[in-house]
């Protein structure tokens, strides 16, 4: 394996950890709406993702720093060429972050419901525009031969985008609320469990017609003809499984699973575009690819040994920290949020 392809596989192992991991605080913050019924309760599904949520977010920034570093010309046309959708998410992502450690500053009712809404609109946007982004990145856009993405509204926003945001945000919902079945007790555990059930047939439903859509949309099945549907069927079985295990009470494995369906279907997406990270709408001749958007390879050689160097210190202390508030969280606790 070259080195060029050993940091592509890395970057999508950090964009799939981000959403495997940030999917369910995601999923949580939605929930804080549709799940709890009084202050309370938001504040127990709030203290769920308490201690990990600011370390999930790493994934993303550790995934963008690769970009940059490893291939900077795929970071220079996707930053500049999404600009004002990455500011909104952006914003989204600070103003979630904001409202957990300023909705407990006061007592007074506005102050509370502004910072809630914050949270669930800081939930829903990201990866809402997310699943815009790599759904409109792997159907390709106007990216011409100076590698500049010169795009529209409607480059954005399609059918196909818009079906892809959708699929991402229900599917970190479904995640979310079975990581709720996992840290909390008594009503909230089985209302979330109630309502994963019946979001399960519409977040599987929606992600098949996603994938129906990219058969059409894009040329990734073309791409790749054999490994792409073992890796959606691989989904598919996942999802399935979740299911069964969710009915069963099987929690644990309930969120595994659904996890895994996380995995595949990110997954899917960065093996159809391999060789190429970004699209080209215009010609496939402007395609920019592992090749002509990599880095030097001595700088590809000096990162791959940092990398090599840090990443078990920077995957142990998360598993740690996991470990250590692997307890449920209960409404007779005291809350830190």
């Amino acid at each position: 394996m070259e080195l060029n392809e050993l940091w592509f596989l890395l970057v999508a192992v950090l964009f799939i950890g981000f959403f495997f991991l940030e999917g369910f605080d995601f999923g949580v913050g939605m929930s804080t709406r549709f799940v709890a019924r009084n202050d309370m309760e938001r504040r127990v599904l709030i203290n769920t993702i308490g201690p990990f949520w600011d370390a999930n977010e790493v994934w993303l920034l550790t995934a963008g720093g690769a970009i940059f570093a490893a291939f900077p010309n795929w970071y220079a046309t996707m930053f500049s060429g999404y600009y004002i959708p990455l500011v909104f998410f952006l914003l989204a992502l600070i103003g979630r972050g904001v409202s957990f450690e300023f909705r407990g500053k006061h007592d007074t009712k506005a102050w509370v419901k502004t910072w809630d809404w914050v949270i669930f609109i800081g939930s829903v946007l990201p990866p809402f525009l997310l699943g815009v982004l790599f759904s409109s990145l792997v159907a390709g856009m106007p990216i011409n031969s100076e590698m500049n993405m010169n795009a529209g509204f409607f480059d954005y926003i399609t059918p196909f985008s818009l079906m892809g945001g959708l699929t991402v945000t229900l599917i970190c919902y479904f995640h979310g609320l079975l990581f709720i079945t996992l840290r909390t007790h008594d009503d909230i555990r089985e209302r979330a469990n109630r309502i994963a059930k019946r979001m399960w047939f519409v977040t599987v439903p929606v992600l098949a017609i996603f994938v129906v859509m990219a058969f059409f949309y894009t040329d990734i099945f073309q791409a790749r003809p054999v490994l792409l549907p073992i890796i959606i069927g691989a989904t598919v079985v996942f999802y399935v499984i979740s299911a069964i295990a969710l009915w069963k009470g099987r929690e644990g494995w309930a969120f595994a699973f659904s996890g895994l369906g996380i995995v595949g279907t990110i997954g899917a997406i960065f093996a159809g575009l391999f060789p190429r990270v970004m699209i080209s709408s215009t010609s496939s001749l402007y395609d920019l690819t592992i090749h002509n958007a990599a880095s030097g390879d001595y700088s590809l050689k000096v990162m791959t040994i940092v990398a090599l160097t840090l990443l078990p210190f920077v995957l142990g202390y998360q598993i740690w920290s996991y470990y250590v508030f692997r307890k449920r969280v209960s409404s007779k606790e005291k809350m830190t949020y």
